[in-house]
């Protein structure tokens, strides 16, 4: 891979090469030490600051093939047959191996207690994933046990079929009760491991339907439903509409007053899939699921309601 510095002088490379590729800045610090990324054909430490017109140069080793293992992690089940499992996914857990996360994920725990009872369809490291909810996000999500579910589960998906409904704490207050988002969303053009909404011909279609259950003073309390499914779909259009989720280490520039002073209520987005509707695979049956917040998510309510009150 090759990269020209062009509007990027006076960055540290490692900064530069993260921003500009797919990289994380850890792995581009470790590929400068190994001397597998050169500037003008030499190699450089990666405190090295980058001048206009640099040719930087990126040789990235072979990809290792991965498997993910079965780990004993507990699971909390609302539902399984010989089909479709649902879980009640913690805040945390990633839901498959990628680089940097190869274990403790949902795929490692459910490897463990489906044992070969899970659909191939999403190959060695996706097994049975019809759909993700983000690591620091909490609630349902379906998985297929069988490749027929897995096929029927993601043409459902596809068209719409699938009901997923999130509570969220966000910050400020809305002028509506209930209105649409419907706004594209596609990589962010400068942070590559961001999404945004934009309007170049890139992103895709995603809307948002959205609630308001409860106002407090700084935070709103929110029901979303998702008509469309996109990376990071609630938490991109909430921030771009000014309402950012309290606790997002990405997408919310500035702190509530309510975060700064219970801080301890958020180790990640306030965000959690509450209700889950999907028709059986097998049985054609429309089902159900529902979870219950999680405590932090509980005691921020319970602070927020006893604030409101006086």
């Amino acid at each position: 891979m090759r990269l020209t510095v062009e509007g990027g002088a006076g960055m540290r490379l490692d900064a530069f090469v993260a921003e500009a590729s797919e990289l994380s800045r850890s792995a581009a610090a470790k590929l400068i030490e190994d001397g597998e990324i050169t500037v003008n054909g030499r190699p450089v430490q990666k405190k090295y600051v980058t001048r206009e017109g640099d040719e930087i140069e990126i040789s990235l080793p072979e990809p290792k093939e991965y498997e993910a293992v079965a780990e004993d992690i507990p699971l909390d089940v609302v539902f399984e047959d010989d089909d479709i499992i649902v879980i009640n996914k913690p805040s945390g857990m990633v839901v498959h191996p990628a680089p940097g996360n190869y274990t403790g994920t949902l795929v490692n725990a459910l490897l463990y207690h489906c044992r070969d009872s899970l659909s191939g369809i999403g190959g060695v490291l996706r097994p049975g994933i019809v759909h993700r909810i983000d690591k620091d996000t909490s609630g349902l999500l379906v998985v297929a046990k069988c490749d027929e579910a897995h096929s029927s589960l993601s043409e459902e998906l596809k068209y719409h079929g699938i009901e997923r409904e999130y509570r969220a704490l966000v910050a400020g207050g809305f002028f509506e009760d209930e209105g649409i988002i419907d706004l594209p969303i596609g990589r962010h053009p400068v942070d590559r491991k961001r999404m945004a909404v934009v309007r170049d011909g890139t992103a895709r279609e995603a809307r948002t339907h959205y609630k308001v259950l409860e106002r407090f003073e700084g935070v709103s309390y929110l029901s979303l439903r998702l008509e469309t499914g996109r990376t990071h779909q609630i938490r991109v259009h909430m921030s771009h509409k000014g309402h950012p989720l309290l606790g997002d280490p990405v997408y919310q520039k500035s702190k509530t007053q309510f975060e700064q002073k219970h801080p301890s209520l958020f180790d990640g987005q306030a965000l959690h899939a509450i209700r889950l509707s999907l028709t059986h695979p097998r049985t054609g049956e429309r089902m159900t699921f529902e979870s219950s917040l999680p405590e932090n998510f509980e005691r921020a309510l319970d602070i927020l309601r006893k604030k409101s009150l006086g």
